[in-house]
């Protein structure tokens, strides 16, 4: 049974994301809000952890598409290529925000992702997870958790999102109603902006 712990985005309470990240280091999942929909993710470099996602979402580790949390931009080195200056000035003009970009991987990516050419690459506008991925000390792999109901795509009650899958994650964070817009995607991995899907972020910037 997964714990459900309440953190308000304003001011994050520490103790609370300790608690969070304990798990986190322990290869729990954790369900989390972010500026968009609430987020299903676990520590990037636990191997089981990231083996519980992928069987929950039905695919195979190596196939999935999941998208790498970072604190801030000081993180993108860990896993992107070097990058250009007009891409880093679109990064910095966007982030934190609801935005993925999918940018060039390089040679240190997790073992399991290392016939990946590209990575998503996330900073939401959300104080709660931003938190959490500071305390962890490194990103967090992380996937949108959708709903069942053919009306809405994705779940934006924290308690309804407990009671369906409390049996499946470790924690889910109540940091209040998420949104049901889930983030817009740009690659940016061939230079020029492209725009993958629409979502909460304005793409007419690009």
């Amino acid at each position: 049974m997964a714990q459900f712990i309440k953190i308000y985005p304003e001011n994050p309470n520490e103790a609370a994301i300790a608690k969070v990240v304990k798990v986190l280091k322990e290869g729990g999942l954790v369900i989390y809000p972010t500026d968009t929909v609430y987020g299903l993710g676990c520590d990037i470099t636990n191997t089981k952890a990231l083996e519980r996602i992928a069987k929950i979402k039905g695919i195979k580790l190596e196939k999935a598409n999941f998208s790498f949390i970072c604190k801030d931009l000081s993180n993108l080195s860990d896993y992107v290529k070097q990058i250009d200056t007009p891409t880093f000035k679109i990064l910095k003009r966007t982030l934190p925000g609801p935005y993925t970009f999918i940018l060039p991987g390089n040679n240190n990516l997790p073992k399991e992702f290392k016939k990946k050419k590209t990575v998503g690459i996330r900073v939401p506008d959300n104080n709660i997870v931003l938190e959490i991925v500071k305390q962890l000390g490194n990103p967090i792999v992380s996937t949108s958790i959708h709903d069942d109901d053919e009306v809405l795509e994705y779940s934006t009650d924290p308690e309804l999102i407990f009671e369906k899958w409390q049996h499946l994650v470790d924690v889910v964070v109540d940091g209040g109603y998420g949104d049901n817009q889930p983030s817009t995607i740009i690659d940016l991995s061939e230079g020029e902006p492209v725009v993958i899907r629409e979502g909460k972020g304005d793409s007419a910037i690009f």
